[in-house]
C-alpha cells in the first residue's frame, strides 16, 4: 500500500484579528484624528497666552454660559445616538429614524451656536482670524472641529434618509449606524477636551 502523506494545513500568512476590516478602518482613522487635534490643541496652547501681539484675544471675550449649553446640546446627542443604534438592534426602524434625526438636529444646533459665536467675535469685538496668532489657532482648532460635526450631520442626515427610501435600515447597515455612531462620539469626545482646554483653563495674556 501507499502510504498517504500527511498535508499539513496551510496557514494564513495574515491571521484574523476578528474585527471588520471597516471597523478597524475606522479605529486607525480616528486614531490619526486625534493626533491631528492633538497638535491643534498644542498649537493653540503655545500662542493663546503669548504677550506682544495687537488685538483682543480669544479668552478675553469667551462667553463661557453660552458655550457651555452648546456643549451640553452636543453631549446629548451622544445619547440619541447609542439610542439609535440600540432601537436598531432591536429592529425598531421607527425608533431607529428619529434617534438619527434627534442627533443630526442636536448637531446641527450646536453648528448653529459656533457660528453665532464666531460671528459675535468678528462683528462685535473686530477678532478676526487674522488679528493674532492665537486667534488664528483658535479659529483654525474649533473650525476645524465644526467642519468634522457638519460631515457627522450629513452621514446621520444620509442614514436617515436611506432608511425612509428603503423603509427601514437592514442588518447589513447596521455596519453602518456603528461606524457613523463611532465617529460621532469621538466628534464629542474632541470637543470635551476642547472646552476643557481652550474655554475653562486658557488665561488671557498677563
Amino acid at each position: 500500500m501507499t502510504d498517504v502523506a500527511h498535508v499539513e494545513p496551510v496557514h494564513e500568512e495574515h491571521e484574523s484579528t476578528g474585527v471588520p476590516t471597516l471597523k478597524l478602518g475606522m479605529w486607525i482613522f480616528l486614531s490619526s484624528e486625534f493626533l491631528f487635534f492633538g497638535a491643534l490643541i498644542s498649537n493653540y496652547l503655545l500662542y493663546s497666552n503669548r504677550a506682544g501681539f495687537e488685538g483682543l484675544y480669544p479668552a478675553e471675550i469667551y462667553d463661557i454660559p453660552f458655550t457651555s449649553v452648546s456643549s451640553f446640546v452636543l453631549l446629548m446627542s451622544s445619547l440619541t445616538m447609542v439610542l439609535a443604534h440600540n432601537a436598531l438592534s432591536r429592529g425598531d426602524q421607527h425608533g431607529t429614524r428619529t434617534w438619527l434625526f434627534a442627533t443630526a438636529a442636536l448637531g446641527a444646533v450646536f453648528l448653529g451656536g459656533q457660528v453665532f459665536e464666531f460671528t459675535e467675535f468678528i462683528v462685535n469685538y473686530g477678532m478676526k482670524l487674522t488679528s493674532n496668532p492665537a486667534a488664528s489657532a483658535f479659529y483654525v482648532l474649533t473650525g476645524f472641529h465644526g467642519i468634522h460635526v457638519a460631515i457627522g450631520v450629513f452621514l446621520l442626515l444620509s442614514l436617515w434618509g436611506i432608511s425612509h427610501r428603503r423603509g427601514g435600515l437592514s442588518e447589513k447597515s447596521g455596519l453602518n449606524v456603528e461606524m457613523v455612531g463611532l465617529y460621532w462620539h469621538f466628534v464629542d469626545i474632541i470637543w470635551i477636551v476642547i472646552f476643557t482646554v481652550v474655554y475653562l483653563i486658557s488665561l488671557p495674556p498677563a
